[in-house]
């Protein structure tokens, strides 16, 4: 290279240095745009537990024929006998000193459970959570389950429903306090902390409302949403409260579109006595519904409170006060009484035997023939409900439960033939042969709707005999293990001329206010009776309206059990 050449060279080297070192330095947003146009990376979000799934999952492992993880007072009295689980109270300590507690039991307030697990046994121990109603308990057994507790369950109805099978309490001192028997062993943090948030968090009431205050608010301008998760079964044979939305627990998470899409919105959710409507709540609301509570004591306490219930009669209300106002006579007629009435102002005469009855044992002539199982179907083939009507069976049993059953409906003039068609034979009056003429359709009355239903259901589940068994055959029962309870309704003069040994009698009026007199378990074998059958029948049909199972009348009462020459004690 010449010497003017390096020179030029030499000059470029060191203009360029030049420029280099007057150019702007590299800005950090410059920088951080070079390196993202390398690499790009999400941001980290945090997720918590998926509280529709948790609960989803949590529900199928629920079943109704389970209690969905509930367990009733009597069954949770009996387990205590042999091997008693761990019984787990989460009321206040206040709420415990007032009303007693269940022997054996910890006392742990709802709100500090999850702080104290290493008090509870291990994951797979039985354990039994009890609150006041059932509320509280659901919750806890709910986040148990959630945390691996596999063998927890809910006492159905809390201490309440407890006392009311009266169980015994402990009264005039408190549980023993609680001591660390295990440790606690937390497997999801993140759920753990979101089950703990919610629950050591509950206000005042934990979020459950009363029946006063919720009937005080469906009174008002704006109304909650009312979701009912009982089953369909219990919707449609117990009712419901006006306006609600049947949503079942087992399907709740597949019909969210039932419930408002605004998650402010309020809305009270029930089940039968609480357990199930506790825990839909809780879901509801870890779901980020802001406005949920639950109805205390479920439609049971709304029912207590006598609130009213749209699809449901109060059976036991309606038969108690039926029994006790029977008067003299029990809506009866004898059979020379009929013949002569007959005779005068005749009035509308139903045979509720069935066909091959008649063919075989003949009729009153006049008699319209509708078996039984049909009548309450018929209703158009009857007079107007003010009109005399006098109903007749074979010995007096049948045509009890009709004529109870018309008068429900507001039929005012029935009677019952005394004896049936056997008492009319043996009054040596006349009867026909051949068929009675067909009853002639005419205007059917507007009556109650839902006691039509359940009066229906009745007749139409009767089996074979109609619930009754006959004097030979109680007689052989008699003498097996367990033997039936035998319940002699007749008047304490009628008691004393003869009755069956180990009977117990009260007399048909006094019955409603001395079931406590009958078996504890309503599904035990009870034979009722009476002189003739009619009295027998009534309360068969009141006590089988009202939960119990196993109860027959004794046909022909005691009249047959004399015929049959079987022992009578004096």
């Amino acid at each position: 290279m010449s010497k003017k050449m390096q020179v030029w060279f030499g000059l470029l080297i060191v203009f360029s240095m030049i420029l280099s070192a007057c150019a702007p330095a590299a800005t950090p947003a410059a920088e951080a745009t070079e390196v993202a146009a390398v690499v790009t990376e999400a941001p980290v979000v945090e997720v918590g537990p998926d509280a529709q799934a948790l609960f989803t999952a949590l529900i199928a492992d629920l079943p109704a024929d389970k209690g969905y993880g509930s367990v009733k007072a009597s069954a949770l009295s009996e387990e205590m006998v042999d091997k008693a689980p761990f019984i787990l109270d989460v009321r206040e300590t206040a709420e415990v000193e007032e009303g007693g507690f269940i022997e054996g039991s910890i006392n742990i307030p709802v709100r500090e459970v999850l702080a104290n697990l290493d008090k509870l046994p291990g994951l797979d121990e039985p354990i039994v959570v009890t609150c006041a109603s059932g509320h509280r308990g659901g919750m806890t057994m709910a986040a148990l389950k959630m945390l691996g507790y596999t063998n927890v369950r809910n006492l159905n109805g809390g201490l309440n429903a407890w006392k009311k099978a009266e169980l015994p309490v402990v009264t005039g001192s408190m549980p023993a306090a609680p001591t660390a028997i295990s440790t606690a062993i937390i497997e999801d943090q993140a759920l753990y902390d979101m089950l703990n948030g919610f629950l050591s968090t509950l206000p005042e009431g934990f979020y459950a409302v009363k029946s006063d205050k919720l009937a005080e608010e469906l009174a008002g301008s704006t109304l909650p949403t009312i979701i009912d998760v009982r089953s369909q079964a219990e919707w449609n044979k117990d009712g419901y409260i006006e306006g609600s939305i049947n949503v079942p627990f087992s399907d709740l998470f597949t019909n969210l579109d039932q419930i408002p899409a605004d998650k402010d919105a309020r809305i009270v959710v029930l089940c039968a006595s609480g357990h199930r409507g506790g825990i839909t709540m809780m879901a509801l609301r870890l779901m980020g519904y802001t406005n949920v509570i639950n109805l205390n004591g479920g439609l049971n306490g709304w029912k207590a409170a006598s609130m009213p219930v749209v699809g449901y009669v109060d059976w036991a209300a309606v038969w108690s006060e039926y029994l006790t106002n029977m008067p003299e006579g029990y809506y009866t007629i004898k059979a020379p009484d009929l013949n002569i009435a007959l005779t005068e102002n005749a009035p509308f005469l139903l045979d509720v035997r069935e066909a091959a009855e008649i063919e075989k044992d003949g009729y009153i002539a006049g008699a319209v023939n509708i078996p039984v199982r049909e009548v309450l179907a018929n209703l158009d083939k009857l007079p107007a409900q003010d009109q005399p009507i006098v109903i007749y069976c074979a010995s007096g049993a049948r045509g009890a439960l009709t004529m109870a059953s018309l008068q429900f409906l507001g039929y005012t003039d029935v009677k019952n033939l005394a004896g049936g068609l056997a008492g009319w034979k043996k009054a040596e009056l006349a009867v026909e042969t051949g068929a009675p003429a067909a009853p002639v359709a005419g205007t059917a009355p507007e009556v109650d709707a839902t006691r039509l239903a359940n009066l229906t259901t009745f007749f139409t589940d009767m089996p074979e005999g109609f619930y009754t068994v006959k004097s030979a055959d109680l007689n052989v029962e008699l003498t097996s293990t367990p033997a039936p309870f035998i319940f002699d309704v007749r008047t304490a003069d009628e008691f004393g001329t003869g009755y069956i040994e180990g009977a117990i009698n009260i007399t048909i009026n006094d019955v409603p206010a001395n079931l406590a007199s009958l078996p504890a378990d309503k599904a035990a074998p009870i034979v009722a009776l009476c002189q003739s059958g009619h009295r027998g029948a009534l309360v068969m049909m009141y006590l089988r309206m009202t939960g119990y199972t196993n109860v027959r009348n004794l046909a022909g009462g005691m009249n047959a059990w004399v015929a049959a020459e079987l022992p009578v004690v004096k």
